[in-house]
């Protein structure tokens, strides 16, 4: 389990299904752009079908099992609001994995998943013994594209139609950090950033508004 404050990360569980299912009926349409889907069988290959959520959750821990994923959900103020992995887990000359995740729309934008991707960034290069974390995002996903730039991800290039997303071969914009960019912790350098960016208050401000806004 890792954690800051309000938000958590922890294994995904069996008994997350009523809770993972009612936050994707809500967010739908908020999602459904950046979803992967399956793509059409070839003439020699098997149909393929979208798993149950209890099949999702026996591969995920088979593969977190066999040391090829990490699989998570985001907790916020002790509520489910998202999910987080980190899939394609490479050992010997790479040392790799990338990181795919998303959040409930009603708490975009309060920092929650910037915090949760600087957490699995830390744990995986501190504990896991990885030396770099991709994130692969559609040009067009601005929400996600802003996390990794928040968090100070370089962008490397475009992969064209890498992923079957939303019913189509899409191209993804890659982003990337090595272990030796952040010696300090990602978590440690985006705490510093939240807090040069937060707006200057005064006596009057904070009187006005005590609970402040939301980053």
């Amino acid at each position: 389990m890792l954690g800051d404050g309000d938000i958590v990360l922890r294994p995904i569980k069996m008994r997350d299904q009523r809770a993972w299912r009612e936050v994707n009926r809500r967010n739908r349409d908020w999602l459904r752009p950046w979803e992967a889907t399956i793509p059409p069988p070839t003439p020699s290959g098997p149909i393929a079908h979208r798993p149950t959520y209890r099949q999702m959750v026996r591969h995920l821990r088979s593969e977190a099992g066999a040391g090829r994923m990490l699989p998570f959900v985001i907790e916020y103020q002790g509520r489910l609001v998202g999910q987080l992995t980190v899939a394609g887990i490479t050992w010997g000359s790479m040392c790799s994995g990338h990181v795919g995740y998303w959040v409930d729309e009603s708490v975009a934008g309060r920092g929650v998943m910037p915090t949760a991707v600087a957490l699995v960034v830390d744990h995986c290069f501190r504990t896991v013994g990885l030396h770099r974390i991709e994130v692969c995002i559609r040009p067009e996903n601005g929400p996600s594209r802003r996390v990794v730039e928040k968090l100070g991800f370089r962008e490397e290039g475009l992969r064209p139609r890498y992923l079957h997303i939303d019913g189509a071969w899409r191209d993804h914009l890659v982003f990337a950090l090595t272990a030796e960019e952040v010696p300090e912790g990602l978590l440690g350098r985006w705490r510093r950033t939240r807090s040069q960016k937060a707006p200057h208050s005064n006596p009057q401000n904070t009187r006005q508004n005590p609970q402040g806004n939301p980053a």
